[in-house]
């Protein structure tokens, strides 16, 4: 087995077919306020979060292991308070994790031992690929919980079959519908 090959795979897999499609399945019976709740000033809303994966994957994968120039500005990920819609998060966040998919296509296995630099930090291509995954899969859980704070509905992301839970959320490679 290609442990490098099998990493970036998987990587890209999560990024593409885990956590965007359930982005978007959490996101998509919203109404548009919210999308901007916050529980306290301390907490970010929906949106925020999702400025802001698509800031931290545009930084770390398709600038920093892709090449592409930074263009990041952090900060205002999280000062905005409204003026985006629904349509616009999604393809702004659909947007970055495509182009991060493709940036992470391009790279060999070798290139996961290559160092570089991002947000200051000596890193390898792999931790920064393993960094991005961890980050988005910690974000995307956070999105469904204020999903369903909102809805009060169950996001409907698994099934029982056998005792056994399975993916059932749209877009899922082994079980959800497209």
């Amino acid at each position: 087995m290609d442990l490098g090959a099998a990493f970036l795979a998987q990587s890209r897999e999560f990024l593409t077919a885990h956590y965007l499609p359930k982005i978007r399945a959490a996101v998509e019976p919203l109404a548009e306020p919210d999308l901007w709740w916050r529980p306290n000033d301390a907490s970010n809303s929906i949106a925020n979060l999702m400025l802001h994966l698509a800031g931290n994957i545009r930084q770390w994968i398709v600038s920093g292991v892709g090449g592409a120039p930074d263009r990041r500005e952090r900060a205002g990920e999280f000062a905005r308070r409204d003026g985006l819609l629904k349509d616009e998060l999604l393809t702004t966040l659909s947007g970055a994790v495509h182009d991060a998919d493709a940036a992470l296509a391009r790279i060999s296995r070798a290139a996961l031992a290559e160092p570089r630099t991002i947000q200051g930090r000596e890193v390898t291509v792999l931790e920064a690929i393993y960094h991005v995954v961890e980050h988005f899969g910690m974000h995307t859980g956070q999105i469904a919980y204020i999903s369903k704070l909102r809805t009060g509905k169950d996001l409907g992301f698994y099934r029982m079959e056998g005792g056994i839970a399975r993916a059932a959320w749209p877009g899922h490679p082994k079980g959800g519908s497209a």
